[in-house]
């Protein structure tokens, strides 16, 4: 018997299971592995695994609240300090504040019309008329935009102190008192007849360096109102306002504003004021004359009712038929119409026979305007302005107008502005003049499409557009992109000109780049919400028929500056609406870079944001990785800098200082046929350049001459006006950089010599390297200007893989260089154009300040019946900066300064002269000037300091250059040897002028070409100064003489102004002390420029410099 199976009381228990000893294995296992797991955590653990009450745990070891890293994850950084880093002032978290960079109505504000009425009209294209106001700076535009929008909005109230411009949305257009960006409103008015139209209307703004925005504008209008100042007159900004008109063919008004100043500053007689008004007029029309290029032009003249006179300052607003219709209130029987005809010109009433006639009846008879509508408003002024007496109720009750007890008592200024609105009523003579004289979006439709339209003028398309029909096809034309109110995104504002454009509708735009070959440039979107722009508030409609503007939420992405917006789906090809041409260019460029580096994504876009919202701006990016802005002026760059920090980046930049864009030309044709093979040595081009012809630059700029003429036309044009001979007129193949760029390229190789076949396969390729040459010069990468490129020979391989474009482009763009190389390469910089309003006793200093700064001075006058000069000028570019603070500051703030972009001119010097020696920290002489532009400029897009010639010749060309410097030294030295003999005979007839004691003749005598005159002339209201005349157009050797003579201690002043473009003169004005004669000053300035140039003789690249010099030099003067 087994004792296994009973306990020790005998009791049977039967053997053990194998459950329970696998159960009490396991058991055994969990225990001692959780007693080595404790051993090695070094915690106490008890069989049970409850942990012991009586265990002690340090204080730095308690643990009371859970770590950041287990309450926000891994993927937030926390950050423990113990000091305060920030003010108690500043809260930790900032609150949320909205961005506020604009004046906006939260509110629709109440008007005299009813919004749904204002919507319904502009299904009526008949009564529509889209005008743009322009004109100088400070002539009134945007206070006359004011006074409409009081006269249509009952809660808009004036300021007594100064102008509300209600326009002027922006905070920094209100900082700087001046328009920055062209704002559109809408408004309902009615003429005389109680008729209403609906009235869309440009403001644009009248600074000089802002008439990109004007370009912009006039896209939009079928019209404009020239605003000229009656006291100022025709000014820097109406001239370019008019031209631009023409150019856009609109119809043109005039408005004769701040005809108060006539009376108030001025204080002229009313026959004076006449007078200066028709001065005014007469001025406008002559450049309107000289700005149409056909023989029929528009006619400003109050007769033909497109001319008004107004002052926004005080609610004046007439025409004469508007005048006459007030003198009908009081004289039923006359006929307003003939009676208006009769009150301009020199027309007088008889007052015996009670008829008018052309000669005056007496002496001092006032002509019909100054009697019937200029001595009434001078009564009304002297009456207000003069002693207060108790006469005034009287005189108005004459007037019909009656005056409150309390408005009686009311201070000058909001006094007669409410005496003049009484009078005069709303400006229901301004909506007569634009109703009548400036045509609607039907009328001028053909004449807008045939201008802007890029496309052929047939299809269904077109006649959408011509007959401007809201049931075509939908064609948008978009010019101005607006900012939101937080900056984070744009409205599009255009124009329909052919459909409707429905809110949530599904479009195509197309971008400026947008071709039937290249679709690229395209992108279908969601229109979101459409508005009436209304400058300060926008009314939502649901849809905007054809013939006016609208402002467009949702599709900004895609555009840039301007796009042409259409149906996703069309039977037909779509072309794109024409960019803007502008009438100036930007040359003003700065480089700027985020002051904190990892800022810079927030700066592009800030870049690309500015670059929407100002149409002539333009961004690049150098080699060196520099930003660079384009712009037109010191303003129009500072205004685009504070958006870029302020509004739109929102961060710290740094900027360089200013500098300006430079152009490459040459002045002489190429010594030698330059030629460059392709790298698989299958083909091979011959090309030289020569200058080309002087005025023909600027008409391919205008457009006057396109490759888009018919080539018979054109032919005839460049045979005509610049001697081109008949092949070279039918052999151009392109204009450089683009197609309205200021170079040639043209094929001069013979059928016989060349094969035309192969030729014109590779013509594509060809111009594509001519262009890419054209756009980036091997000076300093600066555009090519004012280079005729012409094609002497070509060998092309006859199989098509061997001259593909990869072969073709890059030697067509090195010929180019090479070709440009040896044609004498010179450097182009920009003038200014400057006009100068100041007292006549600042003139003086204006002269002064211009002297200082490389200018002059080419027109200066006094502006008829005002005390004021126009002192109008040139100056480099490069020389400008500052020039107003520093104009400002000699005249103690009176005289007043505008300046634009007027001509390319070239440098002085060479600028591949590298024996020139660039001084730091220095003023460089004239002559130096070329090649210190040229080095600065290529270490600023970090280039090497001087143009690699192996980089643009191949071997056989260098040897071929070769060659030819050895044929010139012999020419060297035979020019050298005649410098020589030149030296003794100046030096032999110094030494005799200085025996001599007083001036008797002055002559000069040929010696190499032409025949050189210097005239001197001397002045009778300064004593002992003189005036020098150098016929020559090269102003080189000005500069030095001027110069030499500044060092001398004798010498009082020294004028230098360099040749107009259209003149070939120098002059030098000399003022010297009493006690020596300006002759013998110069004299001996001559003689001593002569000594000094004998290190130059040694550079013979200089020789034809010198030699004129010596020729100018050789003056002989009897004492």
């Amino acid at each position: 018997m087994d004792g296994d199976l009973y306990d020790e009381f005998g009791n049977y228990i039967g053997p053990e299971l194998e459950s329970d000893l696998s159960d009490s294995d396991s058991e055994y296992d969990e225990v001692h592995q959780q007693n080595d797991e404790a051993d090695e955590t070094g915690a106490v653990v008890e069989m049970n695994g409850t942990a012991d009450a009586e265990a002690v745990v340090l204080h730095e070891d308690k643990k009371y609240y859970p770590t950041a890293l287990e309450i926000y994850g891994p993927d937030v950084e926390s950050v423990v300090q113990e000091e305060d880093t920030q003010p108690l002032t500043e809260p930790i978290v900032k609150p949320v504040r909205p961005k506020k960079f604009q004046a906006i109505e939260r509110d629709l504000p109440e008007t005299v019309y009813n919004k749904e009425y204002m919507a319904d009209l502009m299904d009526c294209p008949n009564l529509i008329r889209n005008v743009a106001l322009a004109g100088h700076l400070h002539h009134g535009k945007t206070c006359f935009v004011d006074c409409l929008v009081e006269q249509t909005h009952p809660t808009f109230v004036r300021r007594d102190d100064r102008d509300t411009r209600y326009t002027d949305t922006l905070n920094t257009e209100y900082e700087r008192g001046v328009g920055i960006k062209a704002m559109p409103i809408t408004v309902v008015m009615q003429d005389f007849r109680n008729k209403s139209f609906l009235l869309n209307v440009f403001d644009t703004p009248g600074h000089i360096n802002f008439s990109d925005e004007i370009s912009a504008a006039f896209r939009m209008c079928d019209g404009v109102v020239v605003f000229v100042d009656a006291h100022e007159g025709v000014m820097m900004s109406t001239e370019r306002t008019l031209k631009c008109a023409v150019q856009e063919n609109l119809a043109i008004t005039l408005c004769i504003n701040k005809i108060d100043r006539l009376i108030l500053e001025l204080k002229l007689p009313p026959t004076d004021a006449y007078l200066k008004l028709r001065h005014t007029i007469d001025e406008v029309n002559v450049l309107l004359k000289s700005f149409s290029t056909s023989h029929e032009y528009q006619t400003l003249s109050p007769v033909n009712g497109n001319v008004f006179f107004a002052s926004g300052k005080y609610n004046i607003c007439f025409t004469l038929l508007s005048f006459a219709n007030l003198y009908k209130e009081i004289y039923p029987d006359i006929q307003p119409k003939d009676f208006a005809k009769r009150l301009w010109g020199d027309i007088y009433l008889n007052s015996k026979t009670r008829e008018f006639q052309r000669k005056a009846p007496s002496g001092d008879k006032p002509r019909t305007f100054v009697e019937f509508i200029l001595e009434p408003i001078y009564k009304i002024f002297s009456q207000i302005v003069g002693e207060v007496d108790d006469t005034l109720p009287r005189v108005m009750s004459e007037l019909n107008i009656r005056l409150t007890k309390e408005e009686q008592k009311l201070n000058i200024r909001p006094l007669l502005s409410l005496i003049y609105r009484r009078f005069f009523g709303n400006f229901t003579s301004f909506v007569d003049v634009i109703s009548q004289h400036i045509p609607s979006p039907a009328e001028n439709a053909k004449n807008k499409i045939q201008l802007i339209y890029t496309g052929p003028m047939s299809g269904q398309l077109v006649d959408g557009m011509l007959n401007c029909n809201p049931d075509g096809p939908l064609m948008v034309y978009t010019t101005k992109n607006y900012a939101t109110p937080d900056a984070a995104s744009f409205y599009v504002f255009g124009r329909v000109m052919s459909g409707t454009l429905h809110a949530q509708q599904d479009v195509r735009i197309l971008g400026e780049n947008y071709s039937i070959e290249d679709e690229e440039d395209s992108q279908t979107l969601t229109v979101g919400r459409l508005w009436i722009f209304e400058s300060r508030y926008n009314v939502e409609v649901s849809r905007v028929p054809a013939g006016n503007w609208v402002l467009i939420e949702g599709i900004d992405e895609p555009v840039v500056k301007t796009s042409t917006i259409t149906d996703v789906y069309l039977n037909e090809d779509v072309y794109i609406f024409r960019p803007l041409k502008f009438s100036t260019q930007s040359v003003i460029k700065i480089a700027i870079e985020p002051v904190n580096p990892s800022e810079l994504p927030k700066m592009l876009d800030g870049l690309r944001k500015v670059n929407k919202s100002y149409p002539l701006l333009s961004t690049r990016v150098e080699e060196s990785g520099e930003h660079v802005i384009f712009g037109t002026g010191e303003l129009y760059l500072d205004c685009v800098l504070h958006d870029v920090r302020k509004v739109f980046s929102e961060i710290d930049i740094k900027v360089a200082d200013p500098v300006v864009a430079f152009c490459e030309t040459v002045v002489e044709t190429s010594s030698l046929k330059c030629f460059c093979e392709t790298p698989n040595k299958r083909n091979k081009l011959t090309m030289v350049c020569e200058p080309m012809e002087r005025g023909l630059a600027e008409d391919i700029e205008n457009q006057l001459i396109t490759l888009s003429m018919n080539r018979k036309n054109l032919s005839s044009i460049l045979q005509e006006k610049y001697n081109w001979d008949l092949l070279a007129a039918r052999s151009i193949w392109a204009f450089g950089p683009d197609y309205v760029g200021p170079n040639i390229l043209v094929d001069d190789t013979l059928p016989s010599e060349v094969d035309k076949s192969l030729l014109n396969s590779i013509r594509e390729s060809v111009v594509q390297g001519f262009q890419w040459a054209a756009r980036e010069g091997p000076l300093c990468e600066e555009p090519i200007r004012n280079v005729k490129f012409k094609i002497l020979d070509a060998q092309i391989s006859s199989e098509v893989l061997h001259r593909g474009g990869g072969q073709i482009i890059p030697t067509a763009r090195r010929v180019a260089y090479s070709a440009f190389l040896m044609a004498t390469p010179r450097l182009m910089e920009p003038y200014f154009h400057i006009e100068v309003i100041a007292p006549a006793d600042c003139v003086s200093a204006v002269y002064t300040v211009l002297a200082r700064r490389r200018g002059h001075v080419t027109q200066d006058l006094p502006i008829p019946g005002s005390p004021l000069y126009t002192i109008k000028a040139f100056i480099p570019a490069i020389d400008s900066f500052g020039f107003e603070t520093d104009l400002r500051t000699h005249t103690q703030g009176q005289a007043f300064s505008l300046s634009e972009f007027h001509h390319w001119q070239i440098v002085p010097g060479d600028p591949l002269d590298r024996s020139i020696y660039i001084r730091p920290l220095e003023p460089q002489p004239a002559t130096h000037l070329a090649r210190e532009f040229m080095i600065k400029t290529r270490r600023r897009k970090g280039l090497s300091e001087d143009v690699s010639v192996s980089k643009f010749f191949d071997d056989p060309m260098l040897l071929e250059l070769a060659k030819q410097d050895l044929n010139k030294t012999a020419e060297c030295v035979f020019y050298f040897g005649i410098i020589i003999i030149i030296i003794i005979i100046v030096h032999s007839c110094s030494c005799f002028f200085k025996k001599m004691n007083a001036p008797q003749a002055f002559e000069s005598f040929l010696l190499f070409e032409g025949e050189e005159k210097l005239i001197v002339q001397k002045e009778t209201k300064v004593p002992n100064a003189y005036l020098f005349t150098l016929n020559k157009e090269d102003h080189t050797i000005g500069h030095l003489i001027k110069d030499h003579l500044m060092t001398n201690p004798k010498v009082l002043f020294v004028g230098f102004r360099a040749p107009h473009p259209l003149e070939h003169k120098i002059y030098l004005r000399l003022q010297t002390t009493p006690d020596v004669h300006p002759i013998r000053v110069m004299k001996l300035a001559l003689s001593d420029l002569v000594t000094m140039c004998d290190h130059v003789e040694e550079k013979l690249k200089e020789k034809i410099a010198v030699k004129k010099l010596y020729v100018y030099l050789l003056c002989r003067v009897k004492y």
